[in-house]
């Protein structure tokens, strides 16, 4: 699915998993590349209610020391002006070791999500799902895919 989205020019739909969005968002290096694509349109970005969730929990671990307002800053600013809303309504069962991705998943499936970029073994391990590509970031951003052209 994903590939043939490139090829037609209309920006894929993406999923990140959580350690992708906390890198991007809080740190330089490769995930921080996703940045701009996000918010010049160049990918569509899918959040669920879930997901969203599960982000803003993430940002207020105690080792990123962010206060609430600069949290709420970054999810307001970096973030929702830039992302596609999904109401997820499956219920997967799939990532037996760590059941708590199956959110992303459901997220891929209901948004018909072209990629799912995450750094999670047990996510990278399926492949594709459903029709979902499953990369990690630098797959993702390889000179070759048109995403970056």
């Amino acid at each position: 699915m994903g590939e043939e989205r490139l090829k037609d020019k209309t920006p894929p739909r993406v999923v990140l998993d959580t350690n992708v969005i906390i890198s991007a968002l809080l740190f330089r290096g490769l995930p921080s590349r996703l940045i701009p694509l996000w918010q010049k349109g160049k990918m569509t970005l899918l959040v669920s209610s879930q997901v969203l969730k599960e982000y803003l929990r993430v940002l207020a671990y105690p080792r990123f020391e962010l206060a609430a307002q600069e949290i709420k800053s970054i999810i307001e600013v970096e973030l929702l002006p830039f992302v596609e809303a999904v109401r997820v309504e499956s219920k997967i069962r799939v990532i037996a070791k760590d059941p708590s991705d199956d959110k992303f998943l459901e997220l891929a499936v209901d948004g018909k999500a072209d990629f799912l970029i995450s750094h999670d073994k047990h996510l990278l391990g399926l492949g594709v799902f459903r029709g979902t590509q499953i990369l990690s970031v630098a797959e993702f951003l390889r000179p070759d895919r048109s995403i970056l052209r």
